[in-house]
């Protein structure tokens, strides 16, 4: 079951991504791991690194459990200026601010590097940041330049607040402001991320995202509005909740720091709490969703986030077919010959005409198969997992799930990943996505396209092996 371009740990359990940052070349990924087992427990941070997102090295651990604490979720920063006082001759240090938790309490640290991350000191200060509470956790920094202070956002998970604090020197942490309760307040939140980005690529129109995931709720929600270095004011309504991913596994998304030119990039673990721990997979268990770049976008509800895959993924593709107002029995014929593999990339633009549904069979065998669609009806995407292959590790696994998409005079355009236990489905310009895992029969490969109620009209379909 281990993914083709899907990023795995070489053995045991892995969940949220940590410290993302561009550093010397490399992206550094850092994640919540268990050096000892297949199950959530000892967590650590992991450490890998690659220089196009895709290839990655394995590093050792970077972060041990110790004394009794581990080492939960946080985020890192290249202290140019050295305003830490941390780094040494004229080189920056990396610094990881991360919580520490132990059954009573939970803290923030520091954590630094002078060696491109691969040795790491933990500050002798350490908590720099303690407020008596078991539920403050995941903090986000990063460096203000108007106020040229850092800002720290963590959250308060069972008050589903945000928190604000700002630093000159990352060891001496002063609170600002609150934001929340506000939008899905169903679970504890944790993973907060906050940045700024250009509304439809216009720098004078700038618009600061914060995100916060929701644990055993509706998963990554996002506010968009104004950040001044101490306070967040969202635009709109406090009531209105804005997914990021319509699927069941898209968690605790993180994204890089001085990722290159000026792109904002993140990627998020690909699981659910519901059923983590029992994942069919071996010797290890958690992979992350690709990496995606994120943008602003006017809609008529209002500015909305809008994923793509990351550009590089391009260079992975080897092209299959390519049809042009071809009919659905030409397509499955060719696509029946020539099977896509496992891992594959399928972009598909279809203009509805008379159909009431349309979609696609992925990883389709005996018995089994993921349907991938458009009800006209309800105007939804949904993926269909309920037979998927295995299902039966968890009650909650086998769904149906389902996200609104704007279909412009009955047209869409599906950008559909699929890995050996993932699916990852952009639509309206990448406002709507929808992730998922599915473990199908490893010779479960065909791909089958369908339209129910009348006919569709396929504009074009490209299928690219990965």
């Amino acid at each position: 079951m281990r993914p083709v371009y899907h990023f795995t740990p070489k053995q045991n359990f892995m969940n949220d991504p940590n410290g993302l940052v561009f550093c010397d070349g490399e992206y550094h990924l850092f994640y919540q791991h268990n050096p000892f087992g297949d199950t959530w427990g000892h967590m650590s941070w992991g450490h890998a690194v690659s220089r196009d997102l895709l290839r990655w090295e394995h590093l050792p651990l970077a972060l041990a459990e110790h004394a009794g604490e581990m080492v939960f979720s946080g985020s890192a920063v290249v202290d140019r200026a050295n305003t830490s006082g941390l780094g040494h001759a004229g080189r920056p240090p990396l610094v990881a601010i991360y919580t520490g938790h132990t059954a009573r309490e939970q803290t923030q640290n520091l954590a630094w590097s002078t060696d491109r991350g691969r040795t790491w000191t933990r500050h002798a200060s350490n908590p720099v940041l303690a407020i008596g509470s078991s539920q403050h956790r995941d903090p986000k920094v990063f460096w203000f330049e108007p106020t040229r202070r850092w800002v720290m956002v963590t959250v308060l998970a069972d008050e589903q607040r945000v928190r604000f604090d700002t630093s000159p020197d990352l060891s001496s942490w002063t609170r600002t402001s609150e934001f929340g309760p506000a939008g899905a307040t169903d679970g504890a939140w944790e993973c907060p991320d906050l940045f700024p980005l250009p509304v439809d690529g216009e720098p004078e129109t700038l618009r600061w995202l914060l995100k916060v995931d929701v644990q055993r709720g509706i998963g990554a929600q996002y506010f968009v509005g104004e950040f001044d270095g101490e306070r967040f004011r969202p635009d709109g309504s406090l009531d209105r909740v804005l997914r990021i991913d319509h699927g069941a596994d898209f968690y605790a998304a993180q994204s890089w720091s001085d990722a290159p030119d000026g792109r904002r990039l993140w990627l998020a673990w690909m699981s659910h709490w519901g059923y983590a721990n029992s994942t069919p997979t071996s010797p290890w268990r958690g992979m992350f969703s690709i990496p995606r770049e994120l943008r602003l976008v006017r809609s008529p509800g209002g500015v909305r986030l809008a994923q793509a895959p990351a550009a590089e993924l391009r260079t992975l593709r080897r092209p299959l077919h390519r049809f042009a107002g071809a009919s659905l029995a030409e397509i499955n014929a060719a696509l029946s010959r020539t099977p896509p593999g496992a891992a594959f990339e399928i972009d598909v633009e279809i203009a509805l005409g008379r159909a009431t549904e349309f979609g696609l069979q992925v990883r389709k065998g005996a018995g089994e198969g993921t349907a991938i669609g458009v009800d006209a009806r309800c105007a939804e995407l949904f993926v269909d997992r309920r037979r998927s292959g295995a299902v039966s590790f968890a009650n909650s696994f086998a769904a149906v799930h389902r996200a609104p998409l704007e279909l412009e005079q009955g047209r869409v355009r599906l950008q559909i990943f699929v890995d050996t236990c993932s699916v990852e489905v952009f639509a309206d310009g990448g406002r709507t996505v929808i992730s998922d895992l599915i473990f199908p029969d490893p010779t479960s490969g065909v791909v089958e396209l369908y339209a129910l109620g009348g006919d569709a009209t396929l504009a074009s379909v490209e299928v690219f092996g990965l």
